[in-house]
């Protein structure tokens, strides 16, 4: 049995996914065991703090400005608002409140400030509290984690072969950047993917072999199903079969044995035999709550019936990783350098997207 790695090749990675089902179930299953406990599965609650209206293209993306998916946006929340969605989250049984934007990266000003308190009111609240606002510097990273962050989510997505079939504003780059900045802080690491937006196995096994390269591995690694919305250039894209996504959970679990591997977004898509399938391969996370920022997901109701039919229970905030203390805003050794970093605007452009962008100029004009 392979201990942690950072050297896993594509070819290796590409071998254990491809193994016998049974013989993948029982080596992920053992390599479970040995690092977690099985029984056990962290719950996280997502909330989508500022909602659409983003301006990058991420073809898979409700939220972005340019296609037409009839979502409703909305401004930044208040503080208050989150305080009340994260008691009833922590109410249903989550451990951790995960708070998204849909910025292309943080911007020093009155907002980030917002999200620093909020991200203070949650951590008082006895919560772990992670932050999904896309790309940010070393030194925003470190006021978030002076506030009492505990993890700071950023998904590279696919692998950087098939990076730019999907999304043509930002570089592979800029997402390894963001996640090597907060890394220089005490912050948690959140980085996974999404599998079933037409990407092939080899680049399946090379988004794995990305976040096996990061060290320490990613504490948490979001394995997401994609959810074809309409309007959105991958919105013809087949639903992933659960045994793609057994498989990925798997091959997940022995390549970042020490990563809670999350069951993300398709979960209903799955059945509760499918989802017990990917518990068993190694999954101890998932999202609950009834949206994952704009698209459907099990109720907590169901989630906490299926948890007690297969015996598992919720796992304890900061079981993990010890609690942060959070700096008040007028005690922080850190203050807004109104940075205007250069993050990568590539010059290639993917034509379903376009397609797609031209499609919503058109409907908007009628």
């Amino acid at each position: 049995m392979t201990e942690i790695r950072h050297d896993w090749t594509k070819e290796e990675i590409l071998e254990v996914y491809n193994k016998p089902l049974m013989e993948l179930l029982y080596e992920a299953s053992t390599m479970h065991r040995k690092y977690h406990d099985p029984n056990t599965v962290q719950v996280s609650t997502l909330i989508s703090i500022k909602t659409g209206g983003c301006s990058e293209d991420c073809g898979y993306c409700p939220q972005a400005a340019r296609y037409h998916t009839n979502i409703e946006g909305n401004d930044l929340m208040t503080v208050n608002q989150v305080k009340a969605q994260a008691l009833r989250a922590k109410e249903g049984g989550s451990s951790r409140v995960c708070m998204g934007a849909s910025w292309r990266n943080v911007k020093d000003g009155p907002e980030f400030d917002q999200v620093l308190d909020m991200v203070r009111t949650i951590n008082k609240l006895d919560m772990e509290v992670c932050c999904t606002l896309g790309m940010v510097t070393e030194n925003q990273a470190k006021r978030l984690a002076e506030a009492g962050l505990y993890a700071y989510n950023h998904n590279i997505d696919t692998s950087e072969d098939y990076y730019d079939d999907v999304i043509s504003t930002r570089a592979f780059k800029d997402r390894i950047d963001t996640i090597e900045n907060v890394r220089k802080t005490n912050v948690t690491v959140c980085s996974g993917g999404i599998i079933g937006m037409g990407e092939s196995l080899e680049d399946r096994a090379g988004m794995l072999e990305t976040l096996t390269r990061f060290s320490p591995h990613p504490e948490s690694v979001p394995i997401n199903a994609l959810v074809a919305v309409e309007g959105t250039p991958l919105e013809e894209q087949p639903p992933v079969n659960i045994f793609e996504m057994v498989r990925m959970v798997a091959t997940a679990r022995i390549v970042l044995p020490d990563s809670q591997v999350r069951l993300s977004a398709g979960r209903t898509q799955m059945s509760r035999e499918g989802q017990a399938m990917c518990f068993f391969a190694g999954a101890n996370s998932i999202f609950a709550g009834d949206k994952l920022l704009t698209t459907p997901n099990p109720d907590i109701n169901e989630d906490m019936k299926m948890f007690e039919d297969l015996g598992l229970n919720t796992q304890k905030p900061f079981f993990k990783h010890e609690q942060r203390e959070s700096v008040e805003a007028e005690n922080s050794q850190y203050e807004a350098l109104g940075e205007k970093p250069k993050w990568t605007r590539p010059d290639h452009k993917i034509e379903r997207n376009e397609q797609k962008k031209q499609e919503a100029l058109a409907l908007r004009k009628q």
